[in-house]
């Protein structure tokens, strides 16, 4: 079961990389990127698609995985993209709490919370 978990989360990992890095690829790299993480096909699936060896296909795609891994280490497009999703999620919670408790020092959490996007 934790290796399912495990593996599920590599998958949303390549697949918020690919979503923001993508596009700095090659087009054979997108598109044996693309019939892994989207299309869940398997590496066989993909040699045989491609006409190059199982090997080749599991060398791209760890290839892939480490330039989009470097693109997002040296950019952090997607760190900011959840870090920004998380707090908007908390300013909406405030909001709610807000609404149904009328608590005006929940307001100044709201504006702190935003300026930090804001600044971000």
């Amino acid at each position: 079961m934790i290796a399912q978990v495990m593996e599920m989360e590599k998958i949303v990992e390549q697949g918020l990389l690919y979503d923001f890095y993508g596009e700095l690829l090659t087009e054979h790299q997108k598109n044996i990127y693309e019939d892994v993480v989207y299309g869940d096909l398997s590496l066989s699936e993909i040699a045989a698609e491609q006409g190059i060896s199982r090997q080749g296909v599991h060398d791209l795609i760890k290839r892939c995985d480490r330039i989009l891994s470097e693109y997002e280490s040296k950019l952090g497009l997607v760190d900011k993209f959840l870090r920004t999703k998380k707090m908007v999620k908390e300013i909406h919670d405030l909001t709610e709490e807000f609404e149904r408790t009328e608590d005006r020092t929940l307001i100044e959490k709201i504006r702190t919370i935003s300026d930090d996007i804001i600044g971000l």
